[in-house]
């Protein structure tokens, strides 16, 4: 049973895990998951050692453990959430400026379509 993680490895695990919920575009839920159970971190961490033996039937044994070793340490806990929100940031820049430009042009297009109806409106005063 693995008690304690090396930093580079811990990097690695944290990348890992990162790429995979930014990809599954869950970067919101995720940090708002961990933020609010980040002070139940080390007792999530004595939980998923408990229930190794069941979990490591599904997981892969030695980064579950390895996982369950890093919520131990609040720090990595911390660059968890930080690398998460990075990596969604990187990965979706292009989308969110194209969506923010379209929902722009939209607003736009319905305040042009009230400034016409408000002047047709007068006009016929």
């Amino acid at each position: 049973m693995i008690l304690e993680i090396s930093e580079e490895r811990a990097i690695e695990l944290i990348d890992k895990i990162s790429n995979f919920i930014a990809k599954k575009r869950m970067a919101a839920p995720a940090i708002m998951t961990i933020e609010s159970l980040r002070p139940l971190a080390r007792i999530g961490s004595q939980l998923m050692h408990f229930l190794a033996p069941f979990a490591e039937i599904i997981f892969n044994a030695k980064e579950y453990q390895e996982f369950a070793a890093l919520l131990e340490n609040e720090e990595y806990v911390r660059l968890l959430i930080k690398r998460i929100d990075e990596i969604d940031v990187e990965m979706y820049r292009e989308e969110r400026k194209s969506r923010k430009l379209k929902n722009k042009r939209s607003r736009n297009k319905i305040k042009q379509f009230f400034k016409i109806k408000k002047k047709e409106k007068n006009i016929k005063e």
